[in-house]
């Protein structure tokens, strides 16, 4: 049945205006960013066909989904393809923002919180370096690599090359677990250690290393490991 068919109620944007956006389920609310399907499905059917991507993950695996395998989805044009990811993209800076605060550092804690709806649904390690300067404030986040599903290479050269371009007193290091479980890992603990000592001789001081998990985080400098 075509939406068109359907009563007034189970449409998705009329369900919406009725009920509100909570009131709507996760195939319906992407039915109405999609607006139209195809011939041969409605928009709520394309919808579910985009939540079956992932199976394991559903709705979860759009927060770190590829514009290809959104267009390789029949009815999947370049259209609602960047109307999707806009959507999931606002959806992780709406999340992240409730808890930021003027850019200012005070704590690990400050650091984990901007980043954790950012980072947490990565299927990759991402590596970034937290620029800070003497009061805290954020000069600037540098991507230093992305990696595998394990680990993601940080060595000090391309660690604290834009802390020395950018004059930074003191630096954060970030990165993510994929699995979801933040807690360290051996290497994690090895490389803050010699990346640590590599600040110390720049003149550039570590503050911690803080590793996203999902939904949790770990802070080496709070578990005593630097």
């Amino acid at each position: 049945m075509k939406l068109r068919e359907l009563p007034v109620w189970e449409k998705p944007r009329e369900k919406l205006l009725l009920e509100g956006a909570g009131g709507l389920s996760n195939a319906e609310l992407l039915a109405v960013l999609l607006c139209t399907g195809t011939r041969e499905k409605s928009a709520v059917d394309l919808a579910a066909e985009v939540l079956s991507l992932d199976k394991a993950t559903g709705l979860r695996h759009l927060a770190d989904c590829s514009p290809e395998e959104l267009r390789g989805i029949d009815g999947m044009g370049e259209a609602k393809t960047c109307t999707l990811l806009a959507a999931v993209e606002l959806g992780k800076r709406i999340a992240s923002s409730k808890k930021e605060d003027g850019g200012r550092i005070t704590c690990s804690s400050d650091i984990a919180l901007k980043y954790m709806e950012s980072m947490r649904y990565h299927r990759k390690e991402h590596f970034l370096c937290i620029l800070l300067d003497s009061r805290g404030g954020i000069i600037e986040e540098a991507q230093v690599s992305v990696g595998d599903v394990s680990s993601a290479p940080a060595g000090p050269r391309e660690v604290f090359a834009s802390a020395v371009r950018r004059g930074a007193s003191c630096v954060v290091f970030l990165h993510n677990h994929p699995s979801g479980d933040p807690e360290p890992s051996k290497e994690d603990v090895d490389i803050t250690a010699r990346l640590t000592k590599a600040g110390e001789i720049l003149g550039i001081r570590v503050l911690d290393h803080i590793i996203i998990g999902d939904g949790v985080y770990a802070s080496l400098k709070s578990m005593g490991l630097m």
